[in-house]
């Protein structure tokens, strides 16, 4: 549906793009130079010995075919250097009558405290408005993960409800937390 090239955004230090196979090294060492798990919604270090150059290039593939159908758009978030400091991801909820989608994002936690969620994330919900021709946009977050909460409301979400048992996660059913934005609230807070 939306030209690979339409979803290249930045910011002032970032670029927001989709994954290309040219990027493994990067995304490699983003994943390879983790600290340990910080708390209980960071997965720390992660094994990535299976993911060989035949592992990358089918990841590559499936998003790209992920965009072409209008289902999910993911993103690589790299500093202006080309470091790669995590993804961010749109899923496509509904279209029709909605327009509705879900976001998602996580940054390597060494790059953390520097705002850069934010700063990506901003751009990124403000162009899937326009772009992506979304009319809302949710963020479901575990209820005890404060940190998510905080960016999500300070990216100009507001609380819709709790959705209990929601996810599968943590070897159990846990509640989400459900925050939305739409082109009626409030545009995001600009800087």
């Amino acid at each position: 549906m939306y030209n690979l090239k339409d979803l290249h955004f930045s910011t002032e230090r970032l670029y927001i793009r989709p994954i290309t196979v040219n990027d493994r090294q990067g995304w490699l060492e983003g994943f390879n130079n983790r600290h340990p798990s910080q708390y209980r919604h960071d997965k720390g270090k992660v094994n990535m010995d299976e993911c060989d150059k035949d592992w990358f290039f089918s990841y590559v593939k499936n998003i790209q075919n992920l965009i072409k159908n209008d289902d999910t758009y993911i993103f690589g978030l790299f500093l202006k250097n080309g470091q790669h400091i995590g993804m961010a991801d749109i899923k496509i909820l509904s279209r029709s009558d909605f327009q509705w989608g879900e976001c998602g994002y996580f940054l390597h936690n060494q790059f953390w405290g520097n705002g850069y969620a934010y700063e990506a994330m901003h751009k990124i919900i403000e162009q899937c408005l326009d772009t992506l021709q979304l009319h809302r946009i949710e963020a479901h977050i575990n209820v005890d993960n404060e940190p998510s909460k905080n960016l999500i409301k300070k990216l100009g979400f507001k609380y819709e409800c709790t959705r209990e048992k929601f996810i599968y996660e943590f070897d159990e059913w846990t509640d989400n937390e459900v925050y939305f934005i739409n082109l009626h609230n409030e545009r995001i807070i600009e800087e």
